[in-house]
């Protein structure tokens, strides 16, 4: 059985095609990358897989279930997790509670049992310290403790895109999708990036789905890659055999007969 299968998605806004009949499979414990030019249908495409949108037609398949145009709350408690190209997190919370509110599909403790939460023996109290366990293990492998109590919002933008790294990771993700994680980020911050997904890979055993511009880091970290643009693939291969086609050259460079790689 397939970890992760995407057969002939295509959605369409108004006359736009965004994407047109992608295919492409994802083998469990990889890191698959999805690159393309700005506009290339790459974001709408993790929108159709966690949720966002639902596409106008094709299947979606996660560990032999159909997923489309589920809601995003039922694919994220399936064991997909996502981040997010532009920071999505409470400004006004610290890491830590950050990091817990990634934990939410876990909690069974109703309005009831949390207005009676007495001690850390009560079943709320108990609830919340196995959560806090392991996002503090999510802590350890981002190296995060110098920032668990302060302010996200007041953050260095690298170490805020971290936070939201491990806030994904506390949905303990089977299938981790990750949209453009080194931008913005320095080079010395990339580097720590590359670092820390290929950790979540080995240490974690968690199979990543990635979108991202920085192509160095796509062919230091892929096993695999799918180039598209205007909504359709170009090619999927190794990244050896991705970086020489003429189709992504052609579409990073604009040469009619380009030659050589885009690293």
């Amino acid at each position: 059985m397939t970890f992760f299968q995407v057969e002939k998605l295509s959605i369409a806004f108004g006359g736009l095609e965004a994407l047109v009949d992608v295919d492409f499979q994802v083998q469990k414990g990889t890191i698959f990358a999805i690159i393309g030019p700005n506009g290339a249908g790459k974001t709408t495409l993790f929108n159709c897989i966690n949720g966002i949108y639902s596409p106008d037609k094709g299947l979606i398949t996660f560990n032999g279930q159909e997923i489309q145009g589920k809601k995003p709350d039922r694919i994220a408690k399936l064991g997909i997790a996502r981040t997010f190209q532009n920071i999505e997190l409470f400004s006004r919370l610290n890491t830590m509670e950050n990091l817990m509110l990634g934990r939410h599909t876990f909690m069974k403790s109703g309005l009831f049992h949390g207005a009676f939460m007495w001690g850390r023996r009560s079943f709320a109290g108990r609830e919340e310290v196995t959560h806090r366990r392991k996002v503090e293990e999510i802590i350890d492998l981002l190296d995060l403790q110098a920032v668990r109590d302060k302010l996200v919002g007041g953050l260095p933008y690298g170490t805020q895109k971290r936070v939201e790294l491990g806030r994904a990771l506390a949905l303990e993700p089977k299938l981790l999708l990750l949209d453009e994680p080194s931008a913005g980020m320095n080079s010395e911050e990339k580097q720590d990036m590359i670092f820390w997904i290929k950790d979540i890979q080995d240490e974690l055993g968690v199979t990543i789905l990635l979108i991202e511009h920085d192509m160095k880091m796509v062919m230091d970290i892929s096993e695999r890659i799918l180039a598209i643009n205007f909504g359709s693939a170009i090619t999927e291969g190794t990244p050896e055999e991705v970086q020489r086609h003429p189709g992504v050259l052609k579409a990073y460079l604009g040469e009619d007969e380009a030659v050589g790689d885009i690293t």
